[in-house]
């Protein structure tokens, strides 16, 4: 049974419940935990239960199992649903009135491309995935990558992977996100969250709306153990970024619309995380 605007609507007035819609739909195309949506806002967990159930029954979230644990992430048909009664309905389908909405028809300008990729500490992820877009893009695009902590260094297993791998390590230098912002900074195309705290966090917004993805994966900065084992561990993340980042460099960006660009970097964000070079 369709379930009334008006009550979905009302669901999504209440702040908090607003704030998780919003932390979900960053996530996206992932599924979380209702305890590390609980921390992310820091709201009690029988109060964040209490949050998901109401946006369970609109609609707009869905939840499955994994072993013993609840998963929820965004139910994206029933939220573009929703889109589409604001936009035809309430809007009457007039670009003047829902003016983002009409803008994401065009294909994106044949040019070169600037792409970000974040990450909590910038010290390895978007360091890995800068590096790559970089080598596998060619001339496509320009990339750069930053971290959401104040302060942050390169992780030396990080570096030794990539000078491993033949990269120029020369230039990389760990960067905060706050970089990307103001007037001066670069007018960004495509932004990639590649961990999932820094998905969690509020992001600067950017002028022009650019395409964003959720590329999260584990931490290996994270991994306790030997040596080896971390250096394995570093090994994976590389090889699990440069498998999203060679399909992404094959996409052909000049000529899809942004809303089917957008579909594909979703796509792109589902990559098995066990993929490795």
């Amino acid at each position: 049974m369709e379930i009334d605007k008006s009550e979905i609507l009302a669901t999504l007035g209440h702040k908090q419940r607003l704030a998780v819609f919003r932390l979900l739909m960053r996530r996206h195309p992932d599924s979380v935990r209702a305890g590390e949506l609980a921390d992310a806002l820091d709201v009690k967990p029988s109060t964040m239960s209490a949050y998901l159930a109401a946006l369970t029954r609109t609609g707009l979230v869905r939840q499955h199992r994994d072993g013993t644990a609840l998963l929820y992430g965004v139910n994206m048909s029933n939220v573009q649903n929703l889109f589409d009664f604001l936009f035809l309905d309430c809007c009457r389908g007039r670009p003047d009135l829902c003016l983002p909405l009409s803008e994401g028809s065009p294909p994106m300008a044949d040019r070169k491309y600037n792409v970000l990729f974040i990450c909590t500490g910038n010290s390895a992820r978007s360091i890995f995935a800068e590096s790559l877009l970089r080598r596998l893009g060619g001339d496509r695009f320009t990339v750069y990558s930053a971290g959401t902590r104040p302060y942050s260094e390169l992780n030396p297993f990080a570096l030794k992977v990539l000078e491993d791998k033949g990269h120029d390590v020369s230039h990389l230098r760990s960067k905060n996100v706050s970089e990307f912002s103001g007037p001066d900074a670069p007018a960004l195309d495509f932004v990639f969250t590649v961990c999932n705290q820094a998905a969690n966090e509020e992001c600067p917004a950017w002028e022009g709306q650019p395409i964003s993805g959720h590329w999260g994966m584990p931490d290996p900065v994270r991994v306790d153990g030997t040596d080896a084992e971390k250096s394995l561990a570093f090994q994976q993340a590389y090889g699990a970024l440069k498998h999203r980042i060679e399909a992404f460099t094959a996409l052909p960006v000049e000529s899809l619309d942004r809303i089917t660009l957008q579909a594909e970097v979703d796509r792109i964000g589902r990559i098995s995380k066990e993929e490795n070079a």
